[in-house]
């Protein structure tokens, strides 16, 4: 066991020096797809040694005949394992900030430029792998690479693997890929987070939101502003997006302050502050954060929301990891 592990770290460095890092897109050469019989392969080469064995012992000519039409298809099947991998292209889709605890999803496209079907694809990491898919002419499909986390901070794609068995299963062809792909893992919001402080009559930055006592006229929309203050009415019958704005006793803005939050260490009062912030965007809050060395005005909005967590994922974080 250690010296098959021992031997899989070595080829995999091996592939690692001879490629080096991959930048997107990626096309599949002839070059660095790698071919090997499986374990179904290994035994029918067996078989193949025993019937040649046997024919030439007895001159069964019937016998050898079906030995090296057998190895014949076998060699066939060697190359069609190959030509299924070969010119796939492989770029980068995209991927979603995850909780500390949940999945980093990476989301890999596959395109196929060739006239021919490319079947029973398999994407991998070290610790998963996904179920087959296959890919029609000229098509491209969505491969999604899950990698556990642990803590808040960055997670890094370094390695993954396009394999197929495809025909028969008698052998493995597989590219590999250094991507060095990052995703950002926000720290994982407290189950049971006291309310946040209460918050001056008027935040750090001079910043209120106006009341809701007296209609006070229209303005523009902007990005973030409440779905709650949209005159619906008013975009019904100019097609237009505009906000209703009110007169009447400032609210209080929020701003969410490391210092005031309640916890045994660092990592449980970042996560209170993520339920504070996740909690405050689904009430389409206005709201700001505040930690040492860099304070983030009050505004609404999901944008708010992804910049303030990334803040607190990032705040004195670990080095990334490697997945």
């Amino acid at each position: 066991m250690r010296l098959s592990g021992f031997f899989r770290r070595r080829v995999q460095y091996w592939i690692r020096r001879r490629q080096g890092a991959d930048r997107d897109p990626v096309t599949f050469r002839r070059g660095r797809i790698y071919v090997l019989p499986t374990r179904l392969g290994v035994a029918f080469g067996l078989m193949l040694f025993g019937m040649l064995l046997g024919s030439l012992n007895y001159a069964n000519n019937l016998g050898l005949g079906l030995t090296f039409l057998l190895a014949s298809l076998a060699l066939v099947t060697m190359q069609a394992c190959h030509r299924n991998l070969e010119a796939l292209i492989a770029s980068e889709a995209g991927t979603e900030p995850p909780f500390a605890g949940q999945d980093a999803v990476f989301q890999l496209a596959l395109t196929n430029p060739g006239r021919l079907a490319r079947c029973d694809l398999e994407a991998s990491t070290a610790a998963t792998i996904n179920d087959p898919v296959s890919i029609p002419a000229g098509g491209e499909t969505i491969v999604k690479l899950r990698v556990a986390t642990r803590r808040r901070g960055w997670v890094v794609l370094d390695r993954f693997e396009i394999t197929t068995r495809f025909p028969y299963g008698l052998f493995r062809a597989w590219a590999v890929l250094h991507p060095g792909r990052r995703c950002l893992v926000y720290p994982r919001p407290a189950d049971a987070a006291p309310p946040p402080p209460p918050a001056p009559g008027v935040g750090s930055a001079g910043a209120t939101q106006r009341g809701d006592d007296d209609f006070a006229g229209l303005r523009d929309y902007h990005p973030g502003d409440p779905p709650r203050h949209i005159a619906w009415k008013a975009y019904a019958k100019g097609g237009e997006l505009l906000i209703k704005e009110f007169s009447g006793a400032a609210e209080p803005v929020p701003i969410f302050d490391l210092e005031q939050a309640q916890g045994a260490d660092l990592e449980s009062r970042l996560s209170v502050m993520a339920r504070w912030i996740v909690d405050a965007e689904a009430r389409s809050e206005t709201f700001g954060l505040r930690l040492p060395g860099l304070e983030i005005p009050p505004q609404p909005g999901p944008q708010q929301r992804r910049r303030c967590l990334a803040a607190l994922a990032e705040f004195q974080a670990v080095e990334p990891v490697d997945a």
